[in-house]
């Protein structure tokens, strides 16, 4: 669980590089794109350019490079030519990217083309969720500060969260321990240590937190058919704080981070 100075650098490397996937994305129009034609671009560049693996194609089964996940879809959203994505629809791309043996896991929640002010305000609020978890992070702080700060502003802004998914340990695994729950107590669950590194992904829901399985499990739907969005980072736990491995070049943090 815990990872050394040296193996937080290494993460670090897999962490820019996925960092540079995303700047790339944030770039590119996604209006008339298929989900599987943006699959498949993310793998040329993380394999051709990057020279490095992207570690979600062939895990538990998944065939695809990316989760594509649009509108209702909770996450897991699966890559087809036949999803075309349209002015309006937001969609949550999440990947991940294995160099020298580590891996980091980001994803974002992107507006295609003009999206409506609801719409626009969830994902905005998964955003700032992601942060308020990433601010409470630092030695000594638990576990459920964590979930508790993510949880305490969704509520504030009128969103509920996703309790069945939770961020993850992650290193030379894709999911180690420990499991972050976006949702708790202060004061309670796990003691955070430097070294500890681990992802946290709040999804946001429009309506009610119930979902909706596929019965292969992919994709997740919101029960209620309403929106979802989410956003993830990779963050180190370091001597004073948090360390954001997949920090995006013109990211800008709404709180301090090492």
């Amino acid at each position: 669980m815990i990872k050394s100075a040296a193996e937080v650098e290494l993460m670090a490397e897999a962490g820019a590089l996925l960092a540079s996937v995303f700047d790339v994305l944030d770039r590119l129009v996604l209006e008339g794109r298929s989900t599987l034609d943006i699959n498949d671009f993310v793998e040329r560049m993380i394999v051709d350019d990057l020279k490095a693996r992207p570690a979600s194609k062939g895990q538990y089964g998944f065939p695809h490079v990316l989760n594509a996940s649009i509108d209702s879809v909770v996450c897991h959203g699966m890559p087809s030519a036949s999803d075309v994505l349209r002015s309006g629809q937001i969609v949550n791309l999440d990947i991940t990217l294995e160099k020298n043996g580590y891996i980091a896991d980001s994803s974002t929640t992107y507006l295609v083309g003009e999206v409506a002010y609801p719409a626009r305000r969830l994902v905005a609020a998964a955003y700032q969720a992601m942060w308020q978890g990433i601010a409470a992070v630092r030695p000594g702080a638990r576990l459920g500060d964590i979930g508790y700060a993510i949880a305490r502003y969704a509520k504030a802004q009128g969103y509920s969260v996703v309790k069945e998914y939770c961020g993850h340990g992650i290193g030379r695994q894709m999911h180690e321990e420990p499991q972050i729950l976006h949702y708790g107590n202060p004061g309670t669950g796990l003691e955070l240590e430097e070294g500890m590194v681990f992802t946290i992904e709040p999804m946001l829901n429009e309506g009610r937190a119930a979902i909706r399985a596929h019965p292969d499990e992919w994709p997740v739907y919101t029960r209620d058919g309403k929106l979802s969005a989410q956003f993830e980072h990779t963050v180190a736990v370091t001597r004073t704080g948090a360390r954001v491995l997949t920090l995006r070049a013109g990211e800008k943090p709404p709180c301090k981070v090492d």
